[in-house]
């Protein structure tokens, strides 16, 4: 079995991964001792995926819940779901990070390292076949950027061949109480550039537009925004976790998403987006969903996707949908929205089924996409760094936890070079092919 093993860190990593194994229990039938309640072969074919079974019986989930502070750990220990997951694989400390991403990720965070690493190996000892790591955080906080991407440096360096996957939520202001959280993104964005294989984007200004203009809620609160990120990654895991008519692992998902090893910041689409009391009104076919996953408003990105330019995608279906009519409604989609995709990749759309659609509903959809139009959250972010990095504000902060100036202007400059990139390729034509093929062609 392809195992995946989820690592979440600190107060907003272990809210949505919380509410992301909620939901993935109740989808497999698991009440919360971790006992099967339904021995049905399409839920239980690949459950070792994310759950590994003791010698009692029970199903635990291949999780590791980490935190400066625990206070939040604390919380889901006790909450009706703790008692889920191992209890040894809680590892907190006990100051915090104070929304410093250096203390995260160079002094109190180095602490907790060498804990963290051990129980992070038990957990892939107990795998048949490691797929690849699942990591849950914020960028905008101390733990989440800093402490998320010092684990994600040691995956990387022990091992190198297994994929590791992020789910990232970028800093808004319309829901941060953080001021430097364009600090602690831009140094984690530095870090998930190289460590990471590829990043899903959370970003909390679309999030929260979500909720209130399309969800009806008046006033979101954090359990509404990371309702709508569990529902995203429990999508875009569904065929990692179902049997299925064409399944994705992680490596398939990269190969077809990340035409450059840099570029890989994807965006998630999520459909259906409609409001609970508009649902027993909603007809909802394949068409329909086809539709909303290419719609401005059911990206979790803060961003039109028809200002960039997609690179790839991959739609992930859910529910009992035949195969012919999901390829005709990938072929109808990349016809109506060809202007929005690079012309030099062809065929730049795949598409995925699993049999099993969530709880409640007939079908769903979730697209990742590779666009260029990511670019527009980052130099959102980039502009609020530079205007405080102008003028020094908040440094002293960061110096006085080890941190050397020219880390500053090293980031600044990773994050530059990842937005000319992703320009680059957004501009380009194929003539520029042509022209080299032509040139290849004088020179043999």
């Amino acid at each position: 079995m392809r195992e995946i093993v989820e690592i979440q860190v600190g107060q907003c990593g272990n809210q949505i991964s919380s509410k992301f194994w909620e939901m993935i229990c109740n989808e497999h039938g698991i009440d919360q001792e971790g006992t099967l309640l339904n021995g049905e072969p399409s839920l239980t074919e690949k459950i070792n995926v994310y759950f590994r079974e003791s010698s009692y019986g029970r199903l635990v989930p291949r999780a590791v819940l980490t935190d400066l502070e625990p206070g939040v750990l604390e919380y889901i220990r006790a909450s009706p779901n703790g008692r889920l997951f191992r209890p040894d694989n809680f590892i907190y400390g006990t100051n915090g990070a104070g929304n410093n991403w250096a203390k995260g990720h160079y002094t109190d965070g180095t602490d907790l390292l060498e804990s963290l690493l051990d129980t992070i190996h038990r957990e892939v000892e107990a795998c048949d076949v490691l797929q690849g790591f699942q990591l849950s955080h914020s960028l905008g906080g101390g733990t989440g950027s800093g402490l998320g991407t010092l684990i994600y440096a040691k995956l990387a360096e022990e091992y190198p061949d297994r994929i590791n996957q992020a789910f990232s939520v970028f800093p808004s202001l319309k829901v941060s109480d953080v001021v430097v959280s364009p600090y602690n993104c831009i140094f984690a964005m530095s870090y998930l550039l190289q460590d990471c294989d590829f990043v899903n984007i959370f970003d909390n200004d679309a999030l929260y537009d979500i909720c209130t203009k399309y969800l009806k809620i008046t006033t979101p609160t954090y359990g509404d925004i990371n309702h709508l990120i569990s529902y995203s990654m429990s999508g875009t895991t569904s065929s990692l976790r179902f049997p299925g008519q064409l399944n994705a692992d992680l490596r398939k998902l990269a190969v077809n998403l990340i035409p450059f090893p840099r570029l890989h910041f994807l965006t998630v689409s999520i459909a259906p987006l409609i409001s609970r009391a508009s649902m027993p009104y909603q007809a909802l076919t394949i068409n329909e969903l086809g539709q909303q996953l290419f719609d401005p408003r059911n990206i979790t990105c803060g961003a039109d996707p028809r200002q960039g330019k997609y690179l790839t995608a991959t739609a992930l279906y859910r529910g009992i949908i035949p195969m012919q009519a999901i390829e005709e409604q990938t072929k109808k989609a990349l016809s109506k929205n060809s202007a929005n995709f690079v012309e030099w990749i062809p065929d730049n759309i795949s598409f995925s089924c699993c049999d099993m659609a969530p709880k409640g509903m007939k079908a769903s959809a979730t697209l990742l996409g590779n666009t260029t139009v990511v670019t527009e959250v980052f130099r959102r972010i980039y502009e609020q760094f530079c205007a405080m990095w102008k003028r020094k504000a908040f440094v002293h902060y960061y110096s006085g936890e080890g941190m050397d100036e020219m880390e500053f202007t090293e980031a600044e400059s990773n994050v530059l070079d990842l937005i000319s990139e992703y320009e680059n390729y957004q501009n380009a034509k194929n003539d520029e092919c042509d022209d080299d093929a032509e040139y290849y062609e004088e020179t043999k």
